[in-house]
């Protein structure tokens, strides 16, 4: 008996011990597939995410270092709320037309040794982890607040690769203009990899968990209520850490915190994960858990855009030439024509405003170009000092819808300091109000704007086509690099990467410039395969005489934003099938990213009992069309080396 209550009064006080050392609360998906589970052991805060109860996501911390109390360590969870997230919003701007968001939620609300509070609140879905830190007022703590860091981390297996791009150190690339989120992503490599630069790394971040699944991490929901952020190089363990801005971003313009009033909500990281990439290439994360920002009867308009600069280059940028990529608009049935640098100086402000006029009447809207510039880079060209003031850009707004101007691509911002998306945040609320749809480049990865702002259309936050023109080693990779980016930055936002381009060597001089490697079919195939609100393309002029009508019979045709994305077929660096539809008209598009032929069974039950045509490979670059009807929704692709496919319904 002596020992019998020894037993039972060592289990008891061992039980309560590990009650004061160890809590856990669990949440799952709404088909019990996914499993979060947030505890704190020893006064640290940790998460870890299972699918089909395999461990995608090892113990991970979690913690703030903030004004308002150290929430690092010290914690102990004193209660949580639990809630199911039930919601259908609607989409004009994007991947997906309409979204029926179920999770459910929990929010964990946890104390450190001095009795301050924060709530860690998850959500999940089929497909998603999202989670954020809340601040709430207290009566210690009721107005602003500064988080220094986050220690947020990601522990992934150990025999995990990566596709994810380094950060860039703050003032360096052409005329300072970096970070800028234009570096080549990694091609497997393990996870313990140093980034090119020490700095780490920018979202979105890919990761392959071998015969696991997939699992791509990124961020959402910042409108100037908090800094930019990107993970750290993996730890020896394989965790990596939420890291802040560098303090030279921007010129060392502002602080590498964040600070609002309480209550205070951090931005949300984003954890998409599947056996397949099929839930990364489809998932609306990103925009599930943000709310739109501006209400306005004014409508943006998304479309297709005629584009002098990306092949003619600089020395477009005249009176002549921007009527000539009008008329082209105008032929090509485009929404838009993009009036690049320089045009302040090489057009001016008055022949500028004939050249909107004549746009208007072929039925093209205007959008310019704009340095962001205030003192954070070197780049010389104009206009700037016109975006980067609240006095400057509305009187510039003003004069730009007084002329009939529809939209603005403004570039070079360099840097993710609360600052500097306060400034996106604000330029995209001035421009509303005037009328105008906004494209960023050089710029920071959009988070959920989309959702939150009516004109928000499209950032380019990749190394994009700009690059095909300037280095022939890109134009070498990129039909591997092409089906890299539908996994990675397109999936989470709209991606303004430029493609389309239909001649041979990337200038305006047939017998100079870099060597295009892909397919005509390649190219079509882009058009739906890259998503972007606004779509401008690489055609030129001579393209209507030298290649046969059925291109730019589907080209007049595509859309530029769909009601639904379905992932078909692919593997990253190797090949992409997508199919995206239009209210009832499908399109589905295949990229070769290998420089071999490949002969690709799919499955296209949207297309089964249609009449579709094709757009696929000829002799050489050269493409060929067909008509026929799809008796079954097996079909099998064949892609030239670099090659395509497109088929959509007509």
């Amino acid at each position: 008996m002596h020992i019998k209550y020894f037993l039972i009064s060592f289990l008891f006080f061992s039980i309560f011990t590990y009650s004061l050392h160890a809590q856990t609360i669990s949440v799952e998906s709404p088909d019990k597939n996914i499993k979060v589970e947030i505890s704190v052991v020893k006064g640290n805060a940790y998460y870890q995410v299972y699918q089909q109860k395999e461990e995608f996501i090892g113990q991970s911390p979690l913690g703030v270092l903030s004004s308002a109390g150290d929430f690092t360590k010290g914690l102990k969870i004193v209660g949580s709320k639990k809630n199911k997230i039930q919601e259908s919003y609607q989409l004009n701007r994007s991947k997906v037309g309409k979204v029926n968001y179920k999770a459910n939620e929990v929010n964990c609300i946890l104390t450190n040794t001095g009795n301050d509070t924060i709530n860690v609140i998850f959500r999940v879905t089929n497909t998603d982890v999202t989670f954020s830190y809340l601040i709430p007022k207290s009566k210690k703590n009721n107005e602003n607040c500064t988080i220094e860091k986050e220690i947020t981390g990601f522990k992934l297996p150990s025999k995990s690769t990566t596709f994810i791009t380094p950060q860039a150190p703050p003032l360096s690339g052409w005329e300072k203009t970096k970070p800028s989120y234009e570096e080549e992503y990694t091609r497997e490599e393990p996870i313990g990899t140093k980034s090119q630069y020490g700095l780490g790394f920018t979202f979105p971040a890919l990761f392959h968990l071998e015969n696991k699944g997939w699992m791509l991490i990124s961020e959402t929901g910042i409108n100037g209520n908090y800094v930019g952020t990107r993970l750290s190089d993996a730890s020896t363990d394989g965790i990596y850490t939420v890291t802040f801005p560098q303090e030279g971003e921007n010129n060392h313009d502002g602080p590498i915190t964040a600070t609002s009033s309480l209550p205070m909500q951090t931005s949300w990281k984003t954890i998409t994960l599947g056996k397949t990439l099929k839930p990364i290439v489809e998932s609306t994360a990103s925009t599930d858990v943000v709310k739109p920002l501006i209400k306005t009867s004014k409508i943006f308009d998304a479309g297709r855009a005629s584009w002098s600069w990306i092949v003619w280059q600089d020395e477009s940028c005249n009176y002549n030439d921007q009527k000539t990529f009008i008329d082209l608009a105008s032929d090509m049935k485009c929404e838009f024509i993009l009036i690049d640098a320089l045009w302040d100086v090489n057009i001016g402000k008055e022949k500028m405003a004939e050249l909107v006029n004549y746009a208007k009447s072929k039925n093209v809207g205007v959008l310019l170009w704009y340095n962001s510039n205030g003192n954070w880079n070197t780049a010389p060209q104009t206009p700037k000092n016109r975006m980067n003031t609240s006095e400057a850009r509305r009187s510039e707004m003003k004069w730009l819808q007084e002329i009939g101007v529809k939209g603005l691509k403004i570039d070079f911002f360099g840097g993710d300091k609360q600052a500097t998306m306060k400034l996106y945040h604000n330029i995209l609320v001035d421009a509303a109000e005037f009328g105008l749809n906004i494209n960023f480049h050089g710029a920071t990865l959009p988070r959920g704007w989309e959702r939150m702002y009516p004109n928000y259309m499209t950032s380019e936050a990749v190394l994009a086509s700009e690059n095909l023109v300037f280095q022939q080693a890109f134009s070498d990779k990129y039909p591997s690099t092409a089906t890299i980016y539908p996994f990675t930055r397109n999936a989470v936002a709209s991606m303004d990467f430029g493609p389309v381009f239909l001649n041979k060597r990337l200038h305006r001089e047939s017998n100079k410039g870099t060597i295009r490697k892909t397919t005509d079919a390649f190219e079509m195939a882009t058009a739906v395969v890259f998503f972007s609100a606004v779509q401008h393309w690489g055609l030129t002029p001579e393209n209507l005489k030298e290649k046969p009508s059925y291109l730019f019979d589907y080209l007049k045709a595509v859309p530029t934003v769909w009601d639904e994305t379905v992932f078909i077929d692919g593997y990253p660096g190797k090949y992409c099938v997508i199919a995206r539809r239009k209210n009832t008209k499908w399109y589905v598009a295949a990229i070769n990213g290998e420089d071999k032929p490949k002969n690709i069974s799919v499955n296209l039950p949207m297309l089964k009992g249609k009449n579709v045509s094709v757009i696929n490979d000829g002799e050489g670059q050269e493409s060929k069309f067909s008509t026929k009807k799809l008796d079954n929704a097996s079909f099998n692709l064949e892609l030239s080396a670099n090659g395509g496919t497109v088929l959509f319904m007509p």
